[in-house]
């Protein structure tokens, strides 16, 4: 058998995921998937007499519940990471664009905490440098 690289196959598996999870959370962020949530439970709650509030009754949507969360945490933790990367790109670009913009802030959200901790002081020294001026400024007179 030929089978391709397993390059590709990973490539290929990421694909489909990604289809199938960007699809999913669209639906199910949809107002219909909520619909048909609310009317899964007005269904269970309306079967509750017949059933006689018993345990199995209550562990049916426990159970159903779990399950649904278990597996939405995966798609939406997906497309969170999609989305994250894709603004970080965009963010990245900008940098890039820009004359004035430093290109070491490309892709900071790989540096260790540390190194983003020393990053963040110097914004704050930056920020605390610039209060300290416009204190030291006159407003401006206003306008009538």
């Amino acid at each position: 058998m030929n089978n391709p690289p397993i390059e590709v196959q990973g490539r290929t598996t990421d694909y489909h995921f990604g289809r199938f999870a960007a699809l999913s959370s669209a639906w199910l962020g949809s107002k219909w998937a909520f619909l048909g949530a609310g009317l899964v439970v007005a269904v269970w709650a309306a079967v509750g007499p017949l059933c006689h509030f018993s345990g199995r009754w209550a562990m049916v949507i426990s159970t159903v519940t779990s399950i649904a969360t278990f597996l939405m945490v995966f798609l939406i933790q997906n497309t969170q990471n999609r989305d994250s990367r894709a603004i970080n790109l965009k963010l990245n670009e900008l940098i890039r664009a820009m004359d004035k913009a430093r290109d070491q802030m490309i892709d900071i959200e790989r540096l260790t905490d540390l190194e983003l901790d020393e990053m963040q002081a110097t914004y704050e020294k930056v920020k605390t440098t610039w209060t300290q001026r416009q204190k030291r400024i006159p407003p401006a007179p206003a306008k009538e």
